[in-house]
């Protein structure tokens, strides 16, 4: 574990068991998140997936200092230096169709985009669960349903890079805040980021609907606007047109001189800008 006293502190415990006072999922009478801060762990999705099936009820979070295996989609996994992001997990259990839990991937983006973009970052997302500085990415958002004995239960994981320099990123197309010149606090982003989501939650399962959360979505995002897309699919197929917008379950439409096609998050490996 990298640490770096002074300059990277550690998150304020104390103040995020105040946040019950605060932010809160779902509607008024739903239990309020409730933050615990661990000093290292694998993944905090694996965590809060095990506080799911032992019958946790909806609102815990648990973020991490050192996450040594995180999650991500297609089993892909990374590892950040101690106190550089904001690695997170939140337990929710929304009353809401079989389908529309599709949506969760792109509610937590339009959270999480909203929430740095009140920083001064121009922040974007890429569909369906990447939030991007220009073509750099700065954020990476998994959901998992988790089938427990008391009902289903959703598992949103988030990973944010925060402090890290280029050389501490796992890849040459990413960013952090502090190289996109904020000096955020990790204590202070995180309520940001927990009160953008209470606020996306709430409408996503009040009279606002799945409407208002697509308006949003396709404000912040190119993917769905008319970019030229390159999907790979599992295979190796290739898919390659027009981003037309999104499907009834959050799926990215994709117009091409066949016709327009429907790709799911789960049926994707890739979504790329097409060259040219």
């Amino acid at each position: 574990m990298t640490d770096h006293p002074g300059a990277r502190p550690p998150l304020d415990a104390t103040r995020l068991q105040q946040l019950s006072t605060s932010v809160r999922p779902g509607d008024p009478e739903s239990p309020t998140f409730r933050v615990e801060v661990v000093a290292a762990t694998g993944s905090t999705n694996a965590d809060v997936t095990a506080c799911a099936v032992a019958g946790e009820r909806e609102g815990l979070v648990v973020v991490a200092e050192h996450q040594q295996s995180g999650r991500g989609r297609l089993d892909r996994s990374w590892e950040t230096p101690g106190r550089a992001a904001l690695t997170f997990s939140v337990l929710l259990r929304p009353d809401a169709g079989g389908a529309s839990w599709t949506w969760l991937p792109l509610l937590a983006g339009v959270a999480v985009a909203t929430a740095v973009r009140e920083l001064g970052v121009d922040a974007e997302l890429k569909w369906p669960n990447d939030v991007l500085v220009g073509d750099r990415k700065l954020a990476g958002l998994l959901v998992e349903r988790v089938e427990a004995p008391a009902g289903p239960a959703a598992v949103l994981g988030v990973g944010l890079n925060v402090s890290q320099t280029a050389a501490e990123l796992p890849i040459e197309a990413a960013t952090s805040l502090a190289i996109e010149g904020v000096d955020a606090d990790r204590t202070d982003l995180l309520v940001r980021v927990l009160g953008r989501l209470a606020h996306e939650y709430d409408g996503w399962l009040g009279a606002g609907g799945v409407a208002a959360l697509r308006a949003a979505y396709t404000d912040l995002c190119p993917t769905v606007r008319g970019q030229q897309v390159r999907a790979t699919l599992p295979g190796g197929a290739v898919l390659e047109g027009e981003g037309a917008g999104l499907s009834a379950d959050g799926g990215l439409l994709v117009w091409s001189s066949a016709g327009v096609a429907t790709v799911n998050a789960g049926d994707v490996v890739h979504v790329r800008p097409a060259e040219g």
